[in-house]
């Protein structure tokens, strides 16, 4: 009989647990694919690490995703059970709080296992693979990302396009470019190039830096709505092309191995690691804290504590963020770290579990008093 009700509890806050984190990891997916998509498309990533880039980031977002999952799970799950009224049946059966709370942690122990392989090993594997498409991706210049036929903005400076170009960016035709002098005394003046045929030179220049070759073309030099224009025809001509520096999305620690982290006393690295350690370990307080949220009135529905458990769930996180912070500027001494959270959470899972049994003791002692 404990087998059988052990399996049915755990089916049901399992399933409900792979529905809530598929459905978030499709939304956050979504939302970061959209963005790189839209950078794609401007040119300011090339299109052949978009899906690198997110297949890569999956055991970050998981990490992240997993104890939301099984905290939602929990007490969806369990709410159910209790709207109807299955769970005063297994409590007729003798199922009691203590047992549904050890059925609920032999899964539970094995999600923060899954987590903590996450946090600890995989998910630090996979940044180091985005790490270096994005160290990749700034040794690109402008033109290795170009479309053919369409305009495309680079920095605030800049506007290029070419009608045609070879498969490997090397060679293009039907080229304007159009650049805003920054380093002009006339903050307004632009300069406009147009030529029939460009190329990519390598080491042309002394230091090594690559140059576009534009050839059979005119440079126009001019300060809109004023008077007068500078036009220069030109054979060949030669535009230095400047490396890209994509935006930083993940710090250097979050890319470095456990083993790394464990040797070092720096404040970042510290941080990093209590971080990881963060993650698994929240799950079993959560657990905790979702089993008395589970338990609801059968007139009031599941739903009515899923939002305070959500907002109590999202300030254990934002805590733990906090505290991360505060560890790397050193407001916080990293021998405390994230312990005090943690601890604080544990006290108030424990009240809420103990506070139904404490205040069913207390009506049973007014009564034998009287």
């Amino acid at each position: 009989m404990p087998l059988i009700i052990f399996r049915y509890l755990s089916r049901q806050m399992l399933q409900v647990m792979l529905a809530v984190t598929s459905v978030v990891l499709l939304i956050i997916m979504s939302g970061r694919f959209v963005n790189y998509l839209a950078q794609a498309a401007t040119g300011t990533l090339k299109a052949d690490f978009l899906f690198a880039i997110m297949g890569y980031r999956i055991p970050e977002f998981l990490v992240m995703i997993l104890p939301l999952g099984l905290f939602l799970g929990i007490i969806l799950a369990y709410g159910r059970l209790y709207v109807d009224n299955e769970m005063t049946v297994l409590s007729a059966c003798g199922l009691n709080r203590n047992q549904l709370l050890a059925m609920t942690m032999i899964p539970a122990i094995g999600v923060m296992l899954l987590v903590g392989l996450l946090s600890l090993v995989v998910a630090p594997l996979g940044i180091q693979k985005v790490e270096r498409i994005f160290a990749e991706q700034n040794s690109l210049t402008e033109f290795d990302t170009l479309v053919s036929g369409r305009f495309q903005k680079f920095g605030w400076q800049r506007v290029t396009y070419a009608e045609e170009l070879t498969d490997d960016h090397q060679q293009m035709n039907k080229v304007f470019i159009a650049n805003r002098n920054v380093n002009s005394s006339n903050m307004g003046s632009m300069t406009l190039l147009m030529a029939e045929t460009a190329r990519i030179e390598a080491n042309a220049g002394e230091d090594g830096q690559r140059y576009l070759i534009l050839e059979d073309g005119y440079r126009y030099d001019l300060t809109p709505g004023i008077l007068p224009l500078r036009e220069i025809e030109f054979e060949n001509y030669g535009l230095r092309m400047e490396e890209r520096n994509s935006r930083k999305e993940i710090s250097k620690e979050q890319a470095l191995p456990t083993e790394k982290l464990l040797a070092s006393d720096k404040l970042g690295y510290r941080a990093e690691l209590q971080w990881r350690i963060s993650l698994p370990l929240l799950i079993p307080i959560v657990v905790l804290l979702a089993l008395p949220l589970s338990q609801v009135n059968p007139r009031q529905g599941r739903y009515v504590k899923l939002l305070p458990g959500i907002l109590l769930y999202l300030l254990y996180l934002a805590l733990l963020m906090s505290g991360r912070g505060a560890i790397e500027d050193g407001r916080l001494p990293p021998d405390i770290g994230l312990w005090p959270i943690h601890s604080l959470f544990l006290l108030i899972a424990l009240m809420m579990y103990l506070f139904e049994p404490g205040k069913l003791w207390l009506s049973r002692r007014r009564a034998g008093h009287a």
